[in-house]
């Protein structure tokens, strides 16, 4: 027997109840399942659980409630990590808590399980994504399980439950079916838009009678109304994903968020969702949320609420181009247009040869602009929206070969595409101001352009153009050159400026005051199999129709061929192929919508795996309810407005930062559709949301660069080696391919759930990133140790607890639990569970050292054992069972301190004499600056400092601080 081994069998042989990795082990999986056996964590509904319930879950649904929920899990196939669970063991230790201070908490957790990683796993393996991401969900639920999280298991599922994808298809009918009524700021069911034009109560655009119209004309004029449409429009195409993406889904540099590859402009039919037309409300409300301001800020930055004009110049006889500015104070500056390469007009005002007296440098060296046209738009496809916008040295751009009329000078201004200009922004055209904006200074210089001044330069430049390096911008001065024949702004300000041009605009009717937003419409489709069918069919005539909510759900077929078609990274000259599109007998299908037995084609394009995550915090509320996407009482009680709730939503949400403008935008923009529809009370999801940190993990790299195993590297001296090799070191995100990927089952093998719980929740504020060390974890096993030694005799397993009377234990023990219940209880209902710990841990220890060899007073053990419950359940759940009580520890009261312990008996003021200590004293902590200053003044150590010496002035701030400033 090795060394090791006999010194471990002996020290069993003394200790054999001492609490060890085994009893650890022991006790958690037997608790986990006595809490799964009898609901410890159900949380009742108001109204349909309570029928038959027990006496307890009415007790409980008679409680204030609590709604607490972590975001979305994806089940990847890798299964969890250390740092994945950190937010969830936050939610748990907070739900415990709440529970423990009565009320009624919901806390469950499902699984976001469509989207792109599965069918890429799945094309990579062969294995079907249904068959990877359930076996990836199976592993992840037993990983959740062994950390002993309390979630309602009941109210579980996964968006690819056709139950649950079938409301979320009956949410995207009821966009589809709903327009927004500017007059009342809310959607209304498009039956009503529809009505109006019937009765003549809304003019029907074009002129005409509704009636008049044939079907195809009236779906043309409702889709430019519904929330939910389907247009031509430039779109972000990753040919390496086979898929378009949404502008929130291509990051900073021009590249898709999942998979890192290029992605470019391309013109497609797509699906759309009508979010800007609640850019305002979805500004507005983020006022009453209790959110990160940092969050708030940069959805505020993502929607970019502007105010400004749309002007119109006028190309030609019957075409004129509309620009949204917020300078219009400028127009007198306007000395050329730039459009979008992707701008509807721009085949159309293109002429077939070169202006007389067209400048060599405008026309590239092509021969007819069509050709310059076709170029210069094949070149700036293949940037991404991030390159066309960067500040590039050279200037870009192609004369269209038209002009256009500057509206209030009448000059003729020409018109030019350039890729700085883009079609997602304003209206895809802008009138170029080149003397006081820098972008368009550049191009004019590189065009030779003209430019002339109109705002007053504040320096010694003067109003000569010609002789500036840059233009000059200013908010704070006057107009100067910007008067014709029926309006005038010079001398005025820039804002009073701004109002006259604005009103004589709306006078000659050729523009008019507006808002303009930096949102977009959120791009709803995807070119992939793995995600939810639209409820879409087309008739003959191409004309979409809805299915009936009777054939919902409809299912995702299975299919052996569901591998997207994808292209060559770099080749935007490529289009998407839908895998749906290959399943002839699904896509092409015979069915009766009202009017009898029609042929239609379905809809080959799948949801975005966003789609499930913007409203399965409804699910959760009634999870079974196959009438009704929920209960409206259920609803209400759980999610509706509140004293301090005023749009309601979840009590909290906690999750990553990094879906400020995807999932939470969304989410919010669904809530607020279902919300004015009837749906729902709440119209906000969250009220309070969280921003958890990141567990983050040293990657050792040797000299190529390649990652390491962690876990096989030494350190020597401060440096670091594997395989007798030095390596570097440096802190950086957790990963299988990083090679430092820790798993909660290692640790929990080695020092149980319990352990791992708290170490997590001890390594700093919960908002914070920090480090991982694994070495480091054994300090709060070491704490559980001396807990379970506190109550129970390791010799004999028996509870050395002894009765006794508050009374009976002494002051200072008193003192010291009455105020760790004080800060424990602040902490976790702060969510500082850090320093929650650390005053749990202070206890501890300080009753340690007080009933070494001694018995702990069982109304200290019992309170303690209760403070610990919400952080290390198990342990908990097994000393309060032994301390002699049936119920779990789940559902007691948490404890409540007795305000006569909370405060100090005394506590030690410093004295100073010209900024030096001079004395310390022991003072009551509710003496007043009076008393205290007569104290510190006939204290003689102070009489001996001052030496006989005059007072000028006593500063005191009782009870701590008293200066004394001499004579």
């Amino acid at each position: 027997m090795s060394e090791t081994n006999s010194a471990a069998t002996s020290e069993a042989a003394v200790a054999p109840h001492r609490y060890t990795a085994a009893m650890a082990a022991d006790i958690e999986a037997r608790w986990q399942d006595f809490w799964d056996e009898n609901g410890t964590y159900e949380a009742p509904n108001p109204t349909g659980d309570l029928a038959g319930a027990t006496q307890e879950a009415r007790a409980l649904a008679a409680r204030p409630k609590k709604f607490i929920m972590d975001m979305f899990p994806y089940p990847s196939g890798a299964g969890l990590h250390v740092g994945h669970p950190l937010g969830y063991i936050a939610t748990d230790v907070y739900a415990r808590f709440q529970r423990m201070t009565g009320h009624n908490v919901l806390h469950t957790l499902g699984f976001d399980a469509f989207g792109l990683p599965a069918e890429q796993y799945a094309v990579q393996t062969g294995t079907h994504p249904r068959t990877s991401t359930e076996a990836n969900m199976e592993n992840m639920k037993a990983q959740l399980r062994g950390l002993g999280l309390g979630h309602d298991k009941r109210r579980s599922f996964a968006t690819i439950d056709p139950e649950y994808y079938k409301w979320t298809q009956w949410i995207f009918l009821q966009i589809f079916n709903s327009w927004y009524d500017e007059d009342l700021d809310k959607a209304r069911p498009i039956a009503d838009l529809v009505k109006q034009f019937e009765t003549g109560e809304r003019a029907v655009p074009g002129g005409g009678s509704w009636s008049a119209l044939s079907e195809a004309e009236r779906a043309d004029i409702l889709g430019e109304y519904r929330l939910a449409y389907a247009s031509d429009a430039p779109v972000n195409w990753a040919p390496g994903l086979g898929t378009v993406l949404a502008n929130e889904e291509v990051t900073a540099d021009g590249r898709s968020e999942r998979g890192n590859f290029p992605v470019f402009k391309a013109k497609l039919r797509q699906w759309n969702m009508r979010i800007t037309a609640y850019a305002d409300r979805l500004l507005d409300d983020l006022d009453g949320l209790d959110w990160p301001e940092a969050i708030k800020l940069q959805q505020r930055n993502w929607i970019g609420r502007s105010e400004g004009a749309r002007i119109d110049f006028k190309v030609g006889a019957e075409d004129a181009i509309t620009v949204f500015s917020t300078r219009q104070d400028t127009l007198f500056g306007a000395t050329y247009m730039v459009l979008a390469p992707e701008h509807d007009l721009v085949e159309k005002i293109t002429p077939a040869a070169w202006p007389e007296g067209t400048h060599d440098v405008w026309t590239g060296g092509h021969a007819t602009p069509a050709e310059a046209v076709a170029a210069y738009r094949k070149q700036a496809a293949s940037k991404s929206d991030v390159e066309r916008q960067a500040e590039a040295k050279d200037k870009t751009g192609v004369f269209t070969g038209a002009y256009a009329t500057n509206p209030v000078s009448g000059e003729k201004v020409p018109v030019f595409i350039a890729d700085y200009v883009l079609m997602g922004y304003g209206t895809g055209a802008i009138m170029a101001v080149p003397a006081h904006d820098a972008r368009d200074f550049a191009f004019a210089r590189a065009f030779e352009l003209p430019m002339r001044c109109v705002v007053e330069p504040s320096d010694d430049r003067g109003t000569d153009t010609s002789t500036w390096d840059d233009a000059f911008v200013a908010y704070e001065a006057k107009l100067v050159n910007s008067s014709g024949d029926e309006v005038s702004l010079d001398g005025l300000g820039v804002a009073d400026a701004k109002a006259r041009m604005t009103e004589w605009l709306e006078r000659k009717g050729i523009g008019h005051g507006t808002v303009n937003f930096r949102l977009r419409d959120w791009l709803f489709s995807r070119q992939r199999y793995w995600g939810e069918p639209f409820p879409i069919v087309y008739d003959e005539d191409g004309i979409a129709h809805a299915l009936p909510e009777s054939m919902l759900p409809l299912e995702l077929p299975e299919v052996d061929d569901y591998t997207p078609r994808t292209f060559d990274p770099d080749d935007a000259d490529t289009e998407p192929e839908t895998p749906l599109s290959r399943n002839e007998d699904w896509v092409n299908v015979t069915l009766d919508l009202g009017d009898g037995p029609k042929k239609y084609r379905r809809e080959t394009n799948t949801m975005p795996n966003w789609a499930g995550s913007c409203w399965y915090e409804l699910r959760y509320l009634d999870p079974h309810n196959s009438e009704k996407l929920v209960d409206p009482e259920v609803e209400q009680y759980w999610m509706g407005p509140r004293e301090g709730m005023p749009t309601g939503g979840v009590d909290l949400y906690v999750g990553g930062a990094e879906h400020a403008v995807l999932h939470l935008l969304y989410a919010r923009f669904w809530s607020k559709v279902l919300f004015d529809l009837g749906h729902v009370s709440s119209a906000e999801p969250f009220h309070k949301l969280f921003n958890q940190g990141m567990i983050q993990a040293y990657v050792y790299r040797d000299a190529r660069g390649i990652a390491v195993p962690a876990a096989e590297v030494e350190e020597r001296d401060g440096a670091y080696y594997y395989q007798g090799e030095k390596v570097s070191r440096l802190l950086g995100k957790m990963g299988k391919s990083l090679k430092n990927a820790v798993t909660p089952d290692e640790i929990c093998d080695e020092y149980g759930a319990d352990t791992l719980r708290l170490y997590e929740m001890a390594m700093g504020p919960l908002d914070v990133s920090r480090p991982w060390d694994t070495r480091a974890v054994v300090g709060q096993f070491r704490l559980l140790q001396r807990l379970w030694r506190n109550i129970v005799d390791e010799a004999t397993g028996e509870v050395t607890v002894v009765d006794a009377a508050d009374a009976d234990i002494d002051p200072t023990t008193l003192r010291a639990l009455h105020k760790a219940i004080d800060g424990v209880r602040g902490d976790l209902e702060g969510m500082r569970f850090n320093t929650a710990i650390a005053k749990v841990t202070e206890l501890n220890n300080h009753l340690v050292k007080t009933y070494a060899g001694g018995a702990l007073p069982r109304s200290v053990a019992e309170r303690l054992v209760l403070l610990v419950a919400p952080l290390a359940p198990h342990v908990a759940e097994e000393l309060w069972r032994k301390l002699g009580h049936a119920d779990s520890v789940v559902h007691q009261d948490f404890p409540v301190a007795d305000p006569q312990y909370v405060v100090d008996e005394a506590v030690t003021c410093v004295v100073q004499i010209k900024g030096k200590v001079k004395a310390r004293l022991e003072v009551s902590p509710s003496i007043s600056d009076e008393e205290l200053e007569k104290v510190a003044l006939a204290d003689e150590k102070v009489v001996a400092a001052l030496d006989g010496a005059g007072i000028r002035k006593v500063i005191v701030r009782a009870p701590k601080l008293v200066n004394i400033v001499p004579a």
